[in-house]
Parts: C-alpha cells; structure tokens; sequence
C-alpha cells in the first residue's frame, strides 16, 4: 500500500491518501506565525493502521519547514505532540485568539 500525505492549501489541510483514495485529514488555520490545528480525521475504512500518525507526523515537519508554531487546538495533535518531544519546541498554548481564529475560519 502507498500513503502519501500533501498539503492542500486551498482547504487549508493535509491530506493522506493510501492507494489514490482520500484516507483522512488534518485541518489548520494561519494566523501570524502559528499554524492553529483544529480537527484530525480518518475514515473509518482506514482506521487502525497508524495513517493519523502519519499524517501528523508530516503535517508537524511541514509546518516546521515553513517556520511557523503550532496551536493543537485538536485532541489528537495535542496528545501527539505530548507523546514525541521532537514536536514540543513547536507547541504554543491555546489562547481565546486562537480559538476565535478557529472560529472565524469554519464559520466563513
């Protein structure tokens, strides 16, 4: 099987796919220097096979590459991040601001 994670700047996530089908999703919104995540999803077809971690795991290098800081508003980010410190130098805290980056975004 191929799983390939890419950007998708337009829907401002990163998708991983396995074999060509969308698997899941991680969802962000920029504000500033932070990259704010807010919802991780993979479908329940995919599940139990790590493609989350994946995921995250190349949407966190990413977001380093860019320079940007990471808000894990989303469970899922914020318990990965926890688990591998290598990403722990990139966590800033969830503020009022970020949460009302997140809501401006998904109520636009």
């Amino acid at each position: 099987m191929t799983d390939t994670v890419s950007q998708n700047e337009d829907l401002t996530r990163f998708e991983i796919t396995s074999d060509g089908s969308l698997a899941g999703f991680t969802q962000y919104v920029e504000a500033g220097l932070q990259r704010i995540f807010f919802h991780t999803e993979i479908d329940e077809e995919f599940g139990g096979r790590g493609l989350a971690a994946v995921l995250v795991t190349a949407a966190l290098d990413a977001t380093r590459d860019a320079g940007l800081r990471v808000v894990p508003v989303c469970p899922y980010v914020k318990k990965f991040i926890e688990r591998h410190e290598q990403y722990q130098d990139l966590e800033d805290p969830v503020t009022p601001a970020a949460m009302q980056a997140v809501r401006a975004a998904t109520h636009s």
